[in-house]
């Protein structure tokens, strides 16, 4: 396994956010700014956004996903972005009940190097109604 601190403060940086290197992890947090509640109470945790790279490679290839919370109208869009820049939606689903709005959760995968898919995540950002903020 490859590690390089360059390529993870780089992948950071394209995100716009703080990035950490844990066990040949490198992520980035992220969150939504919406106003949600679930059951009716306010909630900022639901709204996280991470993106991540590990395994990377000889040839400057990582393992590169990103979980997501995303607004239902937000999603035609969003994919569409997504898929025409040759990523993997690999899930879209719910994972709490009650809440409002609506908010489902996408995953996205990708195998190539994890300057590129940042980069491609960042374009993606463009085509919701807020984007993600550290």
């Amino acid at each position: 396994m490859v590690q390089n601190s360059s390529i993870c403060k780089q992948f950071g940086d394209i995100l716009k956010g703080k990035s950490k290197t844990e066990n040949g992890v490198c992520r980035v947090a992220l969150h939504r700014t919406f106003k949600a509640t679930v059951q009716g109470k306010a909630s900022t945790s639901v709204l996280p956004v991470g993106v991540l790279f590990e395994s990377l490679d000889h040839n400057g290839n990582a393992l590169n996903l990103t979980e997501m919370a995303i607004l239902q109208e937000e999603i035609p869009a969003f994919m569409h972005s997504l898929l025409n820049q040759g990523l993997i939606v690999s899930a879209l689903h719910n994972h709490w009940l009650y809440t409002s709005p609506l908010i489902m959760y996408i995953h996205v995968q990708s195998v190539e190097p994890p300057l590129d898919f940042a980069r491609k995540m960042e374009y993606s950002f463009r085509f919701l109604s807020s984007p993600p903020i550290s």
